[in-house]
């Protein structure tokens, strides 16, 4: 009987497995509101990842190889060259050359004050594409905590109303559908923090290299230049 027993109960855990799958479908299907809000904000934190993704970049803030192919037509005085190479960049390296170009003529702390706001200005516009992470990160778990402490008086109120004291499984459906929220909230909000400070780093980073290419150009084009000792030449009585 003992192994009738155990065959009837190993043939009924895979059926149990099944169930208790089907049990967690249906609490993510009756989550309610808050788990709604939740996944509004798993759709916004992917769209804002992968816009972020494809679009901050180094070439969208100091392009490679472009100061070098700026320097020698700098040299040579050919700034229309430059300014056609500039109009088919888009990148934040591209406009603070561009308005350098332009005012070429300016003495060197204008062209260092006005580049240096262009340049933070660009960063700051690439900061706040991707603020929304931020918001995800911090608004997600709270969510999903409204919605825990929502579905347990939910619970509560039904075995209040209900007399379902002597039945655990009522109380434990209510929880566990209540925890759902909790943990959604988490699975959004942990990846959405992630994501935040992995651009702030690689925004830092291109921000880093901007303004050493930035003030590389400035000192070399606009500082003035020490002139050389004049020679003195000693003649020699005889």
């Amino acid at each position: 009987m003992k192994r009738i027993g155990a065959t009837v109960c190993a043939a009924s855990l895979p059926s149990l497995a099944w169930a208790a799958d089907i049990s967690l479908a249906d609490q993510f299907a009756e989550g309610g509101a808050a788990l709604v809000v939740t996944l509004g904000l798993s759709i916004l934190f992917l769209a804002v990842t992968i816009e972020r993704l494809l679009h901050l970049r180094a070439r969208a803030v100091v392009p490679a190889g472009l100061l070098e192919r700026i320097q020698p037509l700098w040299t040579a005085h050919r700034f229309a060259e430059i300014d056609k190479l500039l109009a088919d960049d888009d990148s934040a390296l591209a406009r603070v050359v561009a308005w350098m170009v332009a005012h070429r003529h300016q003495p060197y702390a204008v062209v260092s004050s006005a580049a240096g706001d262009i340049a933070s200005m660009a960063l700051r516009r690439h900061q706040q594409k991707a603020y929304a992470l931020a918001i995800v990160a911090t608004v997600a778990p709270i969510v999903g905590l409204l919605g825990t402490v929502v579905g347990m008086i939910e619970a509560f109120h039904v075995i209040a109303f209900s007399e379902g004291m002597g039945n655990p499984a009522l109380l434990a459906g209510g929880i566990s559908k209540a925890l759902v929220n909790t943990a959604a909230g988490l699975t959004v909000a942990l990846p959405a923090l992630g994501m935040h400070h992995f651009f702030k780093h690689r925004l830092a980073t291109l921000g880093l290299a901007l303004e050493q290419q930035v003030n590389a150009l400035i000192n070399q084009r606009f500082l003035p230049q020490p002139e050389a000792p004049a020679l003195r030449v000693v003649q020699h009585a005889h």
